[in-house]
């Protein structure tokens, strides 16, 4: 029996990348898959149609997770297509490398309001449909919380609040039986990152990566898909408040 059969799963920003690499796996372990996305129609709605094409069930829903409004709609939307909820993936984020002398209030605030407010807005709102036998949440995080790079303070930082956040709720949310986890991938190969010039462009930074991580590679999404399946099922019932670092040993 496949581990997740008769879950509902829903991913914030999972039109591509880890977002969409957690989307697949989720399915292929026997969740339906609500896949959030912002503004990429495109990427969403080809992550549907494999999770289709493979057996699967799935439905995209567009949302900015940083508006409530949006967020109340996409979880109503969602519980309509499939029941109530199971598993909350809260992978949506964005990020800038920026040194403080470039800082903008409008960066400062397009970082936090996506992965700090959009997480804490989309947990609140997922409460109303958890089933009662509870569920799992999952935020992926970032190895930058630990590592806190050169040019990365408002990504770093607001990393390191969703560290923060990841343990608060597991204390406030075992009584309902909702588990929180926090899954912090390292470096990641995925679309955004190649338009980033950070991996998979064979970079002086990529291969000095490779060279300080312990397993010689950079990660795929399917690396952290799994974790991610792992905190989703029963075989991981007895964690909460745990911080993964999904890095190959960086």
């Amino acid at each position: 029996m496949l581990k997740l059969q008769t879950k509902t799963a829903l991913v914030t920003g999972g039109s591509k990348g880890i977002g969409a690499g957690i989307a697949l796996e989720l399915a292929a372990a026997g969740a339906a898959v609500v896949v959030n996305y912002s503004s990429d129609t495109n990427g969403a709605d080809a992550v549907v149609r494999e999770i289709v094409a493979n057996g699967g069930q799935a439905i995209a829903i567009q949302g900015d997770v940083s508006n409530s409004s949006d967020v109340r709609r996409m979880l109503e939307q969602a519980t309509n297509a499939f029941g109530s909820l199971d598993i909350l993936v809260n992978n949506a984020g964005v990020y800038k490398a920026m040194p403080i002398s470039d800082i903008t209030e409008t960066e400062f605030h397009r970082e936090i309001n996506i992965n700090l407010l959009g997480l804490l807005l989309t947990i609140r709102e997922s409460l109303k449909h958890f089933r009662e036998a509870g569920g799992s949440i999952i935020n992926i995080g970032s190895a930058a919380s630990r590592s806190l790079p050169a040019e990365y303070s408002i990504y770093a930082a607001s990393k390191s609040g969703l560290d923060a956040i990841t343990g608060v709720l597991a204390k406030e949310l075992a009584p309902r039986r909702i588990r929180v986890n926090s899954v912090n991938p390292g470096a990641t190969l995925s679309e955004g990152t190649k338009e980033a010039g950070l991996y998979g462009v064979d970079s002086d930074f990529e291969k000095s990566l490779v060279r300080m991580t312990p397993l010689g590679r950079i990660g795929k999404p399917l690396d952290i898909a799994r974790v991610v399946v792992f905190l989703a099922s029963e075989e991981s019932s007895w964690l909460t408040g745990e911080i993964i670092h999904a890095t190959g040993g960086l």
